[in-house]
């Protein structure tokens, strides 16, 4: 049963989306705005290359923090 600050969405999908939704954004605004915005692109590129390599992701533990919940292992 989830509380209120509980989320249905799991951490893994809400980085997906996070992760989805900061690279298209920037993506757009280097584009249209400022040719610095892709280093914001680099930046999360950055850190999924990492992520994959460590298993570690700050924005998994912010997401954590913030109530999603983590997925269940399979069997």
């Amino acid at each position: 049963m989830n509380t209120p600050t509980q989320h249905k969405m799991t951490v893994n999908a809400g980085l997906r989306l996070i992760a989805g939704i900061v690279t298209l954004a920037s993506v757009l605004l280097g584009y249209y705005i400022s040719a610095y915005f892709f280093l914001l692109t680099g930046f999360v590129a950055l850190n999924q290359i990492q992520s994959a390599f460590s298993g570690w992701c700050p924005m998994m533990w912010v997401l954590g923090k913030l109530g999603f919940r983590q997925e269940i292992p399979a069997s």
